[in-house]
């Protein structure tokens, strides 16, 4: 998981901070319309409140870092107090009529600007739609909230306890709807924010891509399910954490992730944040029963790390920094975790790395033993540990049940019994607590209400990548030999590169040359489970 901060692309680092209020020295000049000289030195103002504006947001990264991964219990409150503080700060930088008139100026003038500065601009007037209707009470107490939410679901989530959550929960699901009214009054709440999580893509849009999913791959799981399943017993043996984290080093050296800008740490749901493409912070879980869950875990969050270290040099400390959509960054770390990850040629090369700091755990395992166990494809419970296959299938559910509370259908009460109605109806699984249910994922405490789809597009967007990748290098031979930096340096050169500068539609077209395509997901998978099981044309 990618983690933002709050209203995503419209989070206060996407935000041009006004001139009027800057905590730095100069007279304050206005904006004027005029001649070449003017748009000059309203750039000026643009860049230098946007280095003003990312040095908060850095502030604040590091602080959510730390409260996810070393600080103490009791520091919530200071720590949801100081950043409702630093929130309403930002907010005043950025709602003022000053900073509307200068973002308004140069939009007229967005034909005299270079690609850079014109996203940016772009992406500027995108955040104040929602943030200039927000009243700055209501603003400030949603961060408070949020950061309240946060913490109690980590809490309830160990005491398997929804009750204690459920309050939370509702404030989030209400602020969220009713900012996007704010912001949107003619759209329907949800697909205000499905859009800012992915631009295009509306609930119409993804019924009717998941109605596609479903239609093709859950006829496969049931032939699959007649299958015999791989022996993976091997992986749930006791693996100290300590020789993980040793795991964990090896895998990132794989990937060639530069340790000096990428560091890693550890937390109950793992996340990537990222400060320039010099500073990214990866998190993973460990369980000392379940070898893959961090190694997968490892692979993933590298490779959202991956895509920020990509950018171009142009971009540092720029809000079109990070990576293009939600979506995007999830067929990065997906491509990594799963396509090489989970690939015929990656096992061959990982095995012997993992047999040499756990011998024991693996003796007598072999490169196609372990390639079916990492590739075994059942119902599950937990979306994090899910295959492939099932995948998506875990993405439609929390898909469903989001529609549901965006739209009052669903009450923050009656959360779980519907979850769980929903995962026997589709996985065919009963869920035995909400810890392994309704309390699994950390996005909905947070307030990311249209985020997840992004999974599920990322699965689709990285299947299509590949074939396009497919045309130029041979991608099992380089990950064989262990030339992993040369698959990166192909998604450097077609997307990496660009962060926001270009949108999700246009990278699929860079890369593949034509659009978005969900078929190639279909056909990944049918030709990939269908070898491993043996499945018949």
């Amino acid at each position: 998981m990618r983690r933002r901060a709050f209203l995503t692309r419209s989070a206060p680092g996407h935000i041009i901070e006004s001139v009027k209020n800057r905590p730095f020295g100069g007279e304050r000049k206005p904006v004027k319309a005029g001649n070449n000289m003017e748009l000059k030195e309203a750039v000026a103002k643009l860049k230098e409140t946007q280095r003003v504006m990312h040095a908060y947001n850095h502030a604040m990264g590091v602080m959510y870092y730390d409260i996810e991964t070393a600080a103490p219990k009791n520091a919530i409150e200071g720590f949801s107090n100081t950043m409702a503080t630093l929130s309403e700060i930002t907010y005043k930088l950025s709602v003022n009529e000053e900073n509307f008139a200068l973002l308004d100026y140069l939009s007229e003038h967005a034909g005299e600007l270079d690609e850079i500065t014109r996203r940016e601009v772009e992406e500027a007037q995108k955040g104040l739609r929602l943030l200039r209707n927000i009243p700055i009470e209501e603003y400030v107490e949603y961060q408070r909230v949020q950061s309240e939410a946060s913490a109690v679901w980590h809490e309830a989530k160990v005491n398997n306890d929804y009750a204690m959550f459920e309050p939370h929960l509702k404030k989030l699901v209400e602020f969220t709807i009713r900012f996007a009214k704010y912001a949107a009054p003619e759209k329907d709440p949800y697909d205000y924010w499905l859009n800012e999580f992915e631009e295009g893509f509306t609930q119409d849009v993804l019924d009717k891509y998941f109605a596609r999913i479903k239609e093709a791959l859950v006829p496969l799981i049931h032939r699959i399910s007649e299958k015999q399943q791989p022996d993976d017993s091997f992986i749930y043996k006791f693996y100290p954490v300590e020789k993980q984290r040793e795991l964990s080093e090896k895998l990132m050296e794989m990937m060639g992730i530069d340790r000096a800008c990428c560091a890693i740490g550890e937390t109950e749901h793992p996340f990537t944040t990222g400060f320039n493409k010099r500073d990214l912070r990866i998190t993973t879980h460990y369980y000392e029963n379940a070898l893959t869950y961090s190694m997968y875990s490892v692979i993933h969050e590298g490779g959202h790390a991956t895509y920020e270290m990509g950018n171009c040099d142009e971009l540092m400390d720029s809000p079109l920094s990070g990576g293009a959509s939600c979506g995007m960054h999830e067929s990065q770390s997906r491509f990594y975790e799963n396509i090489i990850g989970r690939s015929r040629a990656f096992c061959g090369l990982v095995l012997p790395v993992i047999k040499e700091i756990f011998p024991e755990q693996l003796e007598g395992v072999d490169e196609e033993k372990f390639y079916r166990a990492v590739n075994k494809a059942e119902p599950s419970l937990v979306r994090t540990e899910a295959d492939e296959l099932t995948y998506s299938l875990h993405v439609l559910i929390r898909y469903e049940i989001e529609k549901k509370l965006m739209h009052g259908e669903l009450d923050t009460k009656d959360l779980p019994a519907e979850w769980n109605r929903l995962y026997k109806e589709y996985l065919g699984v009963d869920v035995p607590s909400d810890k392994e249910g309704c309390l699994q994922d950390s996005h909905w405490s947070g307030g990311s209400f249209g985020y997840f789809p992004s999974y599920s597009l990322g699965s689709a967007y990285g299947a299509q990548i590949l074939r396009a990748m497919q045309k130029e290098l041979d991608v099992e031979k380089l990950v064989a030999e262990g030339n992993i930096p040369a698959v990166t340096d192909w998604l450097r050169e077609h997307i990496h590169k660009y962060g926001q500068i270009k949108k999700p539609a246009e990278l699929i077209r860079i890369c593949c040359g034509e659009d978005f395509d969900p078929e190639y997901y279909i056909s990944y998978l049918t030709e990939k489970f269908g070898r491993l099981y043996g499945l018949e044309d």
